[in-house]
């Protein structure tokens, strides 16, 4: 029996294992340039306006850039008539807001539904690459602070390492079948009270994650400037003790003390992260 055909995939992305640190980061930051580079593909075109502050503050960093977002919305969705699983790319959208909704508003839509009509809320959703697993660490710390505690890290074969922000208030509630209305307007209208309330939570956690990621961010700067002087303060007394002292013996006091300097800070950063399969 002949081998069965196998249809080439699309060309993948070099790998990011295996590369010494400079060729990762000129790698990752080629990786950035034509992400950022691309137009935006999405049905708006542009990026949210609850959104912009964080993704223009992660793009704004050498070690961070984001590939997709939403600040956050509530959706009216026609799903068809073959039952309420919602698929994106086959349904109509009837109604999207990225404000708080009102009644006279969802009704209107609610007219033009043929199937099944769905209302949603969805909270921030935002993907970002990151450079190494250690800047993800942080990105993912503050995220699961920030209120968007069903976020995770996704470590990929070839080395690429993605954060997806996410939180679990989210909304779905079946309103019609077949076109027709199965609910009162007085049962839209408490519906929309709940989801205009959890789009103003939401509203808060982005505060908060902006917020706290600078915070976390100007840390980091100042954290990996003082490792740089401590490194170069160290290099600079290994020298005065070759003068001074046994050159051997001054030599191999100052590599055990910087080698008991590096596990130090090798240890792990403490902080809690989900790692999902590749295809997650």
């Amino acid at each position: 029996m002949a081998a069965p055909r196998v249809r080439p995939g699309p060309r993948s992305a070099p790998s990011l294992r295996g590369l010494p640190g400079t060729d990762r980061a000129a790698e990752f930051g080629r990786w950035k340039a034509q992400c950022l580079g691309r137009a935006d593909l999405s049905r708006k075109g542009s990026v949210d306006e609850g959104a912009a502050g964080l993704v223009q503050l992660l793009n704004g960093r050498e070690q961070y850039f984001t590939t997709s977002s939403c600040a956050g919305r509530i959706v009216l969705l026609d799903g068809g008539i073959n039952g309420f699983e919602v698929q994106k790319q086959n349904c109509c959208w009837l109604l999207v807001t990225h404000k708080p909704c009102v009644k006279d508003d969802v009704i209107a839509a609610l007219k033009k539904a043929n199937g099944d009509a769905i209302l949603k809320f969805e909270p921030l959703v935002l993907h970002v690459q990151c450079r190494q697993l250690q800047d993800a660490q942080i990105l993912h710390s503050v995220a699961i602070d920030s209120g968007f505690r069903n976020s995770g890290i996704t470590v990929g074969k070839r080395g690429k390492t993605m954060l997806a922000v996410r939180s679990t208030h989210g909304l779905e509630v079946p309103l019609s079948h077949k076109g027709k209305l199965m609910v009162t307007e007085e049962y839209i209208d408490f519906l929309l009270k709940i989801a205009n309330q959890k789009m103003e939570e939401n509203k808060k956690r982005i505060e908060r994650f902006y917020n706290c990621l600078q915070h976390a961010l100007e840390k980091e700067t100042i954290t990996n400037s003082h490792a740089k002087e401590k490194i170069k303060d160290k290099n600079n007394s290994s020298y005065t003790h070759k003068k001074k002292r046994n050159p051997e013996a001054a030599c191999g006091k100052c590599i055990t003390e910087e080698n008991a300097k590096e596990c130090e800070n090798d240890d792990d950063l403490g902080m809690s992260v989900t790692i999902f399969p590749e295809d997650y």
